[in-house]
């Protein structure tokens, strides 16, 4: 059994990261599995090393250890360009050329909801003739490449969250400036390195459907679920450093909150019933039991009025 972390290194890890990073690795370490870091550094243009050396080491200074070297998405491609020709050789890969806004005016304007999530893709580009396609190559347009989906319906039973179901669009699998699309990665790497668990942020519950049809279409296994509520501000929306909270381990320290507080915080934020012996995450491994987090939006910790 594997589980893993895998941030994208394109800022500070905040304070919900680092809960949610704390939870993939308490359940691993608690069943006596492996854990990994994945850095997903597909945007080269956001991703630094510097990042990433700084989200390591906030992840080591709450107390997560992993095994093995740091797998990096950006020394990757070969892979997710195989498994790209693999779908292409089955016959499901066409290609986009519109625009973001382009997608947005149609599904304004259309009176039939398109198939899959909200802001699902309404298949514009899925039966261009030959001579479309060279036509919109002329005018400079670079496609991107989208999935041939039947639009199914995908059920599965995330472990905290319970049933889940989502129908499945044309998600992109390589984006037109070349780079490969983050569902596809994730289902390319999570099958590479083992990974038997995935846990991470409910906002990315919706992207599950789409990534169990990829694995089955590449004959991947399918790993479990987990999906973490995320950490809430106090007018209820997403932790995000734009706010202007402080809420990394570098804001916070320079307000006076040492790593020891942010630990405590994360500890008694599970659900495990803690006491003052297991108020660091080593500590915790041996009574650790996932499916007692709460199933609630876990409000941010109130070190101070702008983080309350």
């Amino acid at each position: 059994m594997t589980g893993r972390f895998a941030p994208s290194p394109t800022g500070d890890l905040h304070v919900g990261n680092l809960r949610t990073a704390a939870i993939a690795w308490l359940s691993a370490r608690s069943a006596g599995d492996r854990f990994l870091v994945r850095m997903e550094d597909l945007d080269r243009v956001q991703s630094s090393a510097h990042h990433e050396d700084g989200q390591l080491r906030d992840l080591a200074a709450i107390g997560l250890d992993w095994d093995g070297d740091v797998v990096r998405q950006s020394d990757r491609f070969e892979r997710y360009d195989a498994a790209i020709a693999d779908l292409a050789a089955q016959g499901l890969v066409y290609e986009c050329y519109c625009s973001r806004r382009e997608i947005r005016e149609e599904i304004e304007a259309s009176t039939q909801a398109p198939h899959g999530p909200p802001g699902a893709y309404p298949g514009t580009c899925r039966t261009l003739t030959a001579a479309e396609r060279a036509a919109r190559r002329a005018e400079g347009r670079r496609p991107a490449l989208r999935l041939r989906s039947d639009h199914r319906t995908v059920t599965f039973t995330d472990r905290l969250v319970g049933p889940v179901s989502g129908a499945v669009d044309d998600v992109v699998l390589r984006r037109n400036d070349g780079v490969p699309a983050y569902n596809l990665a994730v289902v390319v790497d999570d099958a590479a390195q083992g990974v038997t668990e995935v846990v991470r942020g409910d906002d990315l519950v919706s992207s599950t459907p789409r990534q169990i049809v990829l694995q089955e279409l590449l004959g991947l296994p399918r790993p479990a679920y987990l999906h973490v509520p995320l950490v809430v501000d106090r007018s209820g929306e997403r932790l995000a450093k734009r706010r202007g909270c402080p809420v990394t381990i570098a804001d916070l320290a320079a307000q006076g909150v040492g790593i020891d507080e942010i630990v405590a915080w994360i500890t008694s934020s599970i659900g495990t019933e803690t006491s003052a012996s297991d108020l660091t995450l080593s500590g915790l491994v041996a009574r650790f039991v996932v499916t007692d987090v709460p199933r609630q939006p876990c409000p941010a910790p109130p070190f101070d009025d702008d983080s309350a």
